[in-house]
């Protein structure tokens, strides 16, 4: 551990990046040190599935909240405190293996780019980014330099939606030519741009939460502990949120990449919250999985889904409160969201499948897993074992950034309601000029 952490010092202090492969890799009994940004929220979710790994030892805690640092430093009195994760990048990058990030939407690149920089491996919660360059760029980052990466979409390693991928790909419904999926959330904000200003909590350093964000005065119950997803300058919506959920089955299970076409259907931008209802309809090319094109449509929103006969389910019942729905030539998968197993629908009537052969494969550890406290860890205790040589991760900058990307040029989309965006791919960039500015932002010096 001390020579690969000297090694890892002197390079970086040279300029140069390690090019030996694997060589970022811990041996198998080591202690992974873990340097964590956010612990307050979801931040302190993940910092216990991730400290519930025999192998991890918390090494630093950082936030911008003394409140949720001083907290989280209770039950981690070893660990160094920060409020600023550049300061602690600094300060201690050749005396850890990997940084969790568990910040709002919008410094999670900067973040994570930094750890990467420093050549540390990264767990980073959904969605990958704010902006589709910064997706790209995380990618290619963690491909050059060699990274262990996981994105924080923990119910990937979720017993019913490994199921559902697989059960997708046997062909039990055939090719699939739509997936209509829904959430009836509402992370938008449809009111006006708040006017004035409050008093900052002693507790909250207000320019580092807002970091690369432009400069804007601090609005009680606006942005901090957790109305930030509303806000376009910080969040990424409904989508954002749990459309990289809802969507990630789909995506995984018929291997879709990025689509051709987009468009939201939402009303007209306001500049400052994000559209209280969006129903958002993207045409990915075909796959082995798919029919010529795959057509996603996406709702949420209160009263979300809108009734629709590919949504009907058999004697009358009702639809779970959110999931998505496979439509192939053979039938269609329903997957709840979540803590419900998929369910076949042939000729109005629910049919029985035969998961044994996933199982004798090893492709599924028991039939059923109803144990959702102890799958709760599965996706963290992955990316730690990855680091340690032992797994691979299943959600890797390389796969969750094609669909980090792809959640965001939804979100793009709802700068145009009911405008079809047409996206060139190997460009990274729009036939529509006046879209390609919300792929970007310049980042303040803060």
């Amino acid at each position: 551990m001390t020579k690969r952490r000297t090694f890892l010092k002197n390079t970086s202090l040279l300029g140069l990046t390690p090019l030996i492969p694997n060589f970022n890799l811990l041996n198998i009994n080591d202690k992974v040190k873990t340097a964590h940004i956010g612990v307050g929220g979801m931040g302190k979710s993940d910092l216990n599935d991730i400290a519930s790994h025999k192998n991890v030892e918390v090494f630093a805690l950082c936030d911008v909240d003394n409140k949720a640092l001083i907290e989280a430093g209770k039950l981690f009195p070893n660990a160094k405190l920060f409020k600023d994760y550049r300061e602690m990048l600094k300060n201690i990058h050749d005396e850890i293996d990997a940084v969790i990030v568990s910040t709002p939407d919008h410094t999670h690149a900067p973040a994570s780019i930094m750890a990467m920089n420093l050549n540390k491996h990264v767990y980073c919660q959904k969605p990958l980014t704010h902006h589709v360059s910064e997706a790209r760029k995380m990618k290619k980052l963690a491909e050059e330099k060699n990274l262990i990466t996981q994105m924080g979409i923990q119910v990937h390693s979720f017993y019913d939606y490994k199921l559902a991928t697989l059960l997708i790909k046997s062909g039990i419904i055939g090719k699939v030519s739509t997936v209509r999926a829904w959430c009836p959330k509402n992370w938008g904000y449809d009111g006006p741009a708040p006017i004035g200003e409050d008093s900052i909590p002693n507790s909250l350093d207000w320019n580092l939460w807002l970091g690369t964000a432009k400069e804007r005065p601090y609005k009680e119950k606006i942005y901090h502990p957790g109305m930030w997803r509303k806000i376009v300058d910080f969040g990424c919506g409904t989508l954002g949120d749990m459309g990289v959920h809802i969507f990630d089955t789909p995506y995984n299970a018929l291997e879709l990449d990025v689509p051709i076409t987009i468009k939201n259907k939402c009303r007209k931008p306001n500049n400052f919250g994000f559209p209280e209802k969006n129903y958002v309809e993207y045409v990915f090319p075909g796959t082995k999985y798919t029919t010529d094109t795959l057509t996603w449509i996406w709702e949420d929103g209160k009263g979300s889904p809108r009734k629709h006969k590919d949504l009907k389910l058999p004697n009358g019942d009702k639809l779970p409160l959110q999931g998505a729905m496979f439509m192939g030539e053979k039938g269609k998968l329903l997957l709840p969201h979540f803590m419900e197993l998929p369910k076949l629908i042939v000729n109005n009537k629910y049919m029985d499948f035969d998961v044994s052969k996933f199982v004798e494969n090893g492709d599924l550890s028991e039939i059923p897993v109803r144990d959702y406290g102890k799958e709760s860890h599965l996706h963290y205790h992955q990316f730690i074992d990855a680091c340690l040589g032992k797994d691979e991760c299943t959600a890797p900058f390389s796969y969750s950034s094609r669909l980090t990307e792809t959640i965001l040029l939804g979100v793009i989309a709802g700068r145009f309601p009911g405008k079809t965006l047409h996206w060139d791919n190997s460009k990274a960039k729009f036939e529509e000029d006046e879209a390609n500015i919300y792929l970007d932002s310049t980042y303040r010096n803060f």
